[in-house]
């Protein structure tokens, strides 16, 4: 009698979905690209596996291990660094790069980066402002235009992309230059300066300001309203990678794409997808910095895509694709929270920032690589 065949665990009764994700070598849960382990005539679906090879098979594990290293040396070298406040202080700096984070992870799963989502979230800023003031409109008015701008340039990096076979490198980069470019140019050629006027006073502001930048009072503690977005994002973005089609679809088309294509897998509408949920994270961020402030400066942003994508690879995610996990990118946020609060705290000196930040990446990026390698070893 023949033995079944292979599976992954993640094996949907959709046939094409369960492919997809063979083609793009990804098992256990859907969580991350491993290899397919072959265990002869045995179906894996009723295979038991322990929770130390599960723990191990996380992607993000690496990155839990440095965060709660980095808790611990802060705990200990910076007075009233628990406190409750402190901690709101470093969940706040944390959401404004998870917020980005969390899609940079999935576009970088799929196998591709962004370099022009730092800017982006200017763009949209600058959008959202200039056309609520030029038209005299209701500022809801001017968030849903920027709403549809900026997910119009996700969409035109992934059309450039997949219709051009260019490397995403080159194409965001030209992105990046053109939307830098812009920002300046349409500020000063409107407004007159390089930044925006101020809509504080403007219809629909207050409520504006309550859903994108307002602060809520949880016992005695303030908490941004962007850490409430960054926690929806990260769950958003864990069920569409481990419970839907379009999850293995991502894990597929990063594992190897030829090999998805060829089993069904909507390669060119999956990167699109994932370059317009970067645009939909840039405009959530620029409309936190616009209704924080309510005026934007036209050079912001800049060299912000590399803390985005740091984030990612010290949460887990390869650059190569096919890896990773939203959780992973969140964790890797709050290690960029931890340690940039965590220095003013201990009352060092700033400038060292650039040094910790980079010393956490290629530390997270080694033991990503020897946790990887352990998951293997175990299976």
């Amino acid at each position: 009698m023949t033995a079944a065949p292979n599976r992954t665990d993640a094996e949907t009764a959709d046939g094409e979905a369960a492919d997809a994700k063979t083609a793009g070598g990804t098992v256990d849960d859907g969580s991350a690209g491993h290899g397919t382990a072959n265990r002869g005539t045995a179906d894996e679906r009723i295979l038991q596996t322990s929770a130390t090879r599960k723990l191990l098979a996380r992607p993000e594990l690496g990155s839990v291990v440095g965060a709660l290293a980095v808790l611990v040396f802060f705990a200990f070298a910076a007075d009233g660094f628990l406190r409750a406040s402190s901690l709101s202080t470093v969940l706040y700096a944390s959401s404004a790069i998870g917020i980005m984070a969390v899609p940079v992870a999935l576009l970088m799963i799929g196998g591709e980066f962004d370099l022009s989502a730092g800017v982006l979230v200017t763009s949209s800023a600058l959008v959202s402002s200039m056309f609520s003031y030029q038209m005299t409109a209701n500022t809801w008015v001017g968030v849903g235009v920027s709403l549809l701008v900026t997910l119009a340039v996700g969409a035109f990096n992934g059309f450039v992309l997949t219709r051009t076979k260019l490397p995403s490198f080159i194409v965001t980069l030209g992105t990046f230059l053109m939307l830098t470019g812009m920002n300046l140019g349409f500020t000063k050629l409107i407004d007159g300066t390089v930044s925006t006027k101020t809509i504080g006073d403007m219809e629909g502001f207050a409520s504006a300001h309550a859903v994108f930048a307002s602060t809520l009072t949880l016992g005695g503690v303030d908490i941004k309203v962007t850490i409430l977005w960054w926690l929806g994002l990260v769950a958003l973005a864990s069920w569409i990678l481990l419970r839907t089609r379009t999850g293995n679809w991502i894990f597929a088309v990063g594992g190897n794409e030829d090999a998805a294509r060829a089993v069904g897998v909507p390669v060119a509408a999956t990167k699109t997808g994932l370059y317009m949920g970067v645009a939909f994270g840039a405009w959530i961020s620029g409309q936190h910095l616009l209704f924080s402030f309510d005026a934007v400066q036209s050079g912001e942003g800049v060299g912000n895509e590399l803390i985005y994508i740091i984030a990612a690879v010290i949460g887990g995610c390869l650059i190569t694709g096919g890896y990773g996990s939203a959780v992973g990118s969140a964790v890797g946020a709050l290690l960029f929270g931890m340690t940039s609060k965590g220095i003013v705290f201990a009352e060092w000196n700033p400038d060292w920032f650039k040094f910790f930040l980079g010393a956490m990446l290629l530390l997270a990026t080694l033991l990503n690589a020897w946790v990887r390698k352990r998951a293997e070893a175990v299976k």
